[in-house]
């Protein structure tokens, strides 16, 4: 297993636990990981703050608007869910990346140009 970055919070370790304790990865994929992770603990941090601050905030113009967090939270939770579709875990039940919407060839490493 890799070993787990440092400043993780609970969902960031449960996340690095459930892929990085069960998958070799690759750097890159480790990256992108930890990003995820990363992206897990501020939407926790995110919830805690609609929680304590509610869903809607007054402008100035008076308007009553959705509050920045709740945005953030949405941006956060999309921004998620692409990150961990990219890692292209394995499926639990027959072990299959997952799959694509469209075709797409394999990459393959670049040769150099002469």
């Amino acid at each position: 297993m890799q070993e787990m970055p440092a400043g993780l919070a609970e969902s960031g370790r449960a996340l690095w636990e459930s892929i990085a304790g069960k998958f070799g990865l690759e750097m890159y994929e480790q990256q992108l990981l930890l990003q995820a992770c990363r992206s897990a603990d501020l939407l926790d941090r995110l919830a805690e703050k609609a929680a304590v601050s509610g869903l809607t905030v007054t402008n100035a113009k008076g308007d009553e608007v959705t509050a920045p967090w709740i945005t953030e939270h949405r941006q956060q939770s999309a921004n998620l869910a692409r990150m961990i579709a990219s890692l292209r875990i394995p499926d639990e039940q027959d072990e299959r990346p997952q799959r694509r919407g469209a075709l797409r060839r394999s990459y393959g490493i670049r040769g150099s140009v002469a």
